[in-house]
């Protein structure tokens, strides 16, 4: 079967479930006659009122403080040329989709069929009230500047025409950072650009802002050289770089320049000119779809060229989509009444420094590397990286706080980092408590993994939190030495060697008391002196949990490589176990922002009713302990409230009872299946005389091991669930096993957990060892 044509598919996801890209959903409850009254009439008369009094609650009130218009007249569509406002529809619908995935940013698309300049401004200035910004897209040059520079004397909203500055900021950052490798002075650089068109233009005028002397810069457009004198294909625009040397064409122009910026037509550049320019030249070539000349042939002409495209296939994509959301979400979170260059600027010297961190494991999977580090071939970050939404709207925002256009008063850049990383992760707004309270008192966290990639970055991140102290353990003698390399292999902080400390079993001051005290453990196991001396020596993990169990050290954290049997059985055999409480794996499951607790999903196999009834005790003391709130324990099973009397679910009911026994205050209820267990509407409409009438189940035990695994795992990868864990509970110490291949956000997470789990239980055994 042949494959389809990029036509075809395009066609069919354009048409698939329902024509078109974008849609609007209600986003406050609307489900009964009480909600109707408030979303409509007589309620939103109250509102409107409220709006007609204080203008400025329009942004508190309505979707204006999150929305805003793709405007164009369809006169310069992407590569099509002047297609039409309604062919150019599919493309705003686009530009749609990537403000609200980016930047959360709702989107009205507005295609005008009307090629007058005067008109086009009349009419959407007159849709100011509806919107919180303005994003101009795709009108042809020269009307283009006419337009957003009249929208913008006449609206009192931010007004961006992407084309332009989208291209000129993001372009604007990648400079700045290539001319910092090639260490060259922004106002001694010979720049030259091909191109006369919005884009070209806007650039050209942002790199004065950002330094370059404007008599140092040439510009070429198809009838060559704009020269002070020119008549041929000019207008006012063009005029404010004519230059006044004797060069006519581009060859002639490059000769001795230092940055060649290209906004033109493909293969215009040839390997002859890049060789004319000065030594470390920096290549824009930003044509699409093909450049003015291949990163290839750039670098073959040039081997110390710095090259950037517009193509996501070579290194340094030159990608609007790193600018305008961010622009947009700053401008409005301050309810700017425009974008001004202040604000431009500080994006671009945001997105040059995000450049220059570490990039997240996500970004690198997106990818394909292994690796991404601040250099020739990395001087802009990946269009898909995530982090610009916190580093350029923050930018952006505090910008327009300094400069004067921002309608907010108080401000708090700080803050506002934390609501975007909630934008950005909303399992954020869970964890985010739990890495405050590791944050008060950090702990030392032991690692036996040390040269995996996932365990180093989820380090590397935990320590920017500043919410433990990593000991890392290794039988080698050169774990250090391993743990550098990997670190440079992997384009890490190699400063984050001195913040973790390192500890070789056989040099270790504690290596024989470690021993004596396995053999008195396990003496009555078959252990002998030799074995107990060979375990200690050279199985790091065990050596570990003696640091943890002797209280040389506050939690273990391991299992990022092996299978979950493999280490839990040593931890058992060695830790101290909590009396009377079962050993037990409890998973936190994130689900629409509440936290939801589901055990016990690694250890025990087939519990009686004794043991489910002390894992429900467990969990919920645990779920109090990590969100202050009351546990309410739902006992699952395939029967509800006696309908079925086969033994496995007579097992959960008898466990309610005896939970209940020994704590007559626990709201517990069962035995009950899934589906009544957490719709509170069908559990008490059909099962009114239950005792947790009302409250939503947020304890969840399963009863045996195959529910409660297949149960998490579902939700994680079919519900759209977060899970964090497994957290070990029973242990007297703060030792948990990771699932084999944990991601890097998750190690973090679990991290914060083990320090938080080491606090609540220092404060429950007290100070000292078990």
């Amino acid at each position: 079967m042949e494959d389809k044509s990029l036509k075809q598919e395009a066609l069919e996801y354009h048409n698939m479930e329902k024509p078109g890209k974008i849609e609007v959903r209600y986003t406050k409850p609307f489900n009964s006659q009480k909600d109707l009254s408030l979303a409509y009439t007589p309620g939103v008369a109250e509102v409107c009122m409220q709006i007609k009094e204080n203008p400025q609650d329009a942004y508190k009130y309505t979707t204006k403080s999150n929305l805003v218009a793709v405007v164009t007249n369809g006169t310069a569509v992407l590569g099509l040329g002047n297609i039409g406002a309604l062919a150019g529809k599919p493309v705003m619908e686009g530009k749609g989709n990537l403000f609200k995935k980016f930047a959360d940013i709702d989107v009205f698309d507005i295609e005008l069929n009307e090629k007058n300049p005067d008109k086009i401004v009349e009419i959407v200035v007159a849709l100011e009230p509806t919107f919180g910004g303005i994003n101009l897209e795709d009108i042809k040059a020269p009307e283009c500047f006419y337009i957003e520079d009249e929208l913008k004397k006449k609206m009192n909203i931010p007004v961006f025409h992407d084309d332009q500055h989208g291209t000129a900021v993001v372009s604007g950052a990648a400079l700045l950072n290539a001319l910092e490798i090639s260490q060259k002075n922004i106002e001694d650089i010979k720049v030259v650009i091909s191109g006369a068109g919005a884009a070209a233009i806007a650039c050209a005028k942002f790199y004065v802002s950002l330094g370059v002397k404007k008599e140092n810069i040439i510009m070429v457009d198809s009838k060559g050289v704009i020269y002070e004198g020119r008549t041929e294909g000019m207008n006012p625009y063009k005029e404010l770089f004519a230059t006044n040397l004797s060069v006519r064409t581009l060859k002639e122009a490059i000769e001795g320049a230092d940055v060649f910026f290209g906004l033109s037509q493909p293969n215009l550049l040839t390997k002859e000119m890049v060789k004319s320019m000065n030594d470390h030249p920096i290549i824009f070539a930003m044509a699409n779809p093909m450049p003015e000349i291949t990163y290839e042939d750039a670098k073959e002409a040039n081997k110390n060229a710095i090259v950037g495209t517009g193509r996501s296939d070579y290194p340094n994509q030159i990608n609007n989509v790193l600018i305008f959301p961010f622009m947009f979400r700053g401008a409005l979170d301050t309810m700017a009444t425009t974008i001004n260059e202040e604000m431009k600027i500080a994006a671009a010297k945001a997105l040059a420094s995000l450049a220059k961190m570490d990039v997240p494991e996500g970004v690198l999977k997106a990818y394909g590397l292994s690796n991404l580090k601040f250099g020739p071939d990395y001087i802009i970050p990946k269009p898909f990286d995530p982090r610009a939404l916190i580093y350029v709207s923050s930018a952006v925002a505090q910008a327009a706080i300094d400069s004067k256009v921002a309608r907010i008063e108080n401000f708090d850049i700080l803050e506002y980092k934390k609501t975007l990383e909630l934008k950005l992760d909303k399992t954020r707004s869970i964890t985010r408590y739990i890495y405050e309270k590791a944050k008060e008192n950090p702990k030392r966290v032991v690692f036996t993994e040390t040269t995996n990639p996932n365990i180093l970055r989820a380090v590397q991140n935990a320590l920017e939190e500043g919410i433990f102290y990593p000991v890392f353990i290794g039988s080698r003698g050169r774990t250090k030495e391993f743990v550098v390399e990997k670190i440079k292999e992997l384009g890490l902080k190699e400063s984050i060697t001195d913040k973790i400390e390192f500890i070789d079993p056989m040099q270790a001051s504690k290596r024989l008391h470690y021993i004596q005290r396995l053999i008195e453990i396990r003496q009555r196991k078959g252990i002998t002196k030799e074995e107990a001396g060979y375990i200690i020596n050279h199985r790091p993990n065990v050596f570990a949990t003696m640091m943890v169990r002797e209280g040389d050290a506050d939690a273990l954290l391991i299992g990022e490589t092996y299978n979950y049997p493999t280490v839990i059985r040593p931890i058992l055999q060695v830790t101290e176990k909590s009396p009377a409480t079962p050993v037990a794996g409890v998973y936190i499951m994130v689900i629409k922002n509440r936290i939801y607790l589901f055990a016990d999903t690694t250890i025990n196999i087939n519990p009686d009713s004794q043991t489910l009834a002390s894992i429900a005790i467990e969990t919920a003391k645990f779920y109090t302990d990590l969100t202050n709130a009351e546990p309410v324990v739902a006992m699952l099973s395939f029967s509800n409230f006696g309908s079925n009397e086969q033994q496995e679910a007579i097992k959960v009911k008898k466990a309610v009872e005896i939970a209940k026994s020994i704590n007559p205050d626990l709201l517990i209820e069962g035995e009950m299946q899934a589906t009544v267990a957490s719709d509170v509407a069908l559990r008490d409409g059909f099962y009114p005389f239950n005792t947790i009438k009302g409250k939503e189940a947020n304890v969840f035990i399963f009863p045996n091991l195959d529910a409660g695994n297949i149960s998490y795992k579902l939700m994680y990868k079919l519900g759209g669930a977060y899970p964090i864990g497994p957290i070990l509970l029973g242990l007297k110490k703060s030792i948990h096993v990771l699932e084999m291949g944990s991601p890097v956000r998750t190690i973090e997470d679990m991290i914060a957990l083990a320090v938080f789990d080491a606090q609540r239980k220092e404060k429950k055994n007290g100070n000292g060892k078990s």
